[in-house]
C-alpha cells in the first residue's frame, strides 16, 4: 500500500482539476490481507473504502488527522437502532466524503452482529455505483 492516500498522490502529480485513475493494492476482504495484485478504478476505491472503514481515526501516526473512521465510541454502549443508524452514518459520511472519487453514501444501514457493526450502504463514486458489505 502507498504512504498516501490514491487521491493525494493525484494531487502531487496531477495538473490542477485534473485526476488520474486510482490504482490501490487489493486486498482480500474476507481475511484483511493483501493478495499482491493491483486494481484500478472502481475496486481500487472499493478497497479504500474498506481500509478506511478498518482504521481508527487518530490511532495511527502513519495516517492523517483526516483519514479513518471513530467507530470504538459504540463499544458496549446500549444505543438504539435510530442512533446507531442516525450516528453511524454520519460518522461513515465524513471519513469516506474525503476521497474525491466518491461523490455521494445511499442506503446506508447498520446493525450491530455479533458484537461487530454490519454496515452496508451504496457508494456513488466517480467510476460507478460500489455496494459495501462489511463488519467492523
Amino acid at each position: 500500500m502507498s504512504l498516501l492516500p490514491t487521491f493525494a498522490q493525484n494531487k502531487i502529480t496531477a495538473r490542477p482539476g485534473e485526476y488520474t485513475e486510482p490504482v490501490e493494492y487489493e486486498i482480500n476482504l474476507e481475511t484483511g490481507q493483501l493478495t499482491g495484485q493491483k486494481v484500478k478504478g472502481k475496486e481500487a476505491v472499493r478497497m479504500w473504502i474498506w481500509l478506511c472503514l478498518h482504521t481508527e481515526r487518530f490511532r495511527h501516526p502513519i495516517y492523517s488527522w483526516i483519514y479513518g473512521i471513530e467507530l470504538e465510541q459504540y463499544i458496549g454502549q446500549t444505543l438504539t437502532q435510530e442512533f446507531l443508524e442516525t450516528d453511524c452514518q454520519t460518522s461513515v459520511e465524513e471519513a469516506l466524503m474525503i476521497n474525491p472519487y466518491i461523490n455521494e453514501i445511499r442506503d446506508f444501514q447498520v446493525a450491530i452482529e455479533e458484537n461487530k457493526l454490519s454496515i452496508s450502504f451504496r457508494a456513488v463514486t466517480k467510476f460507478g455505483e460500489l455496494e459495501v458489505d462489511t463488519k467492523v
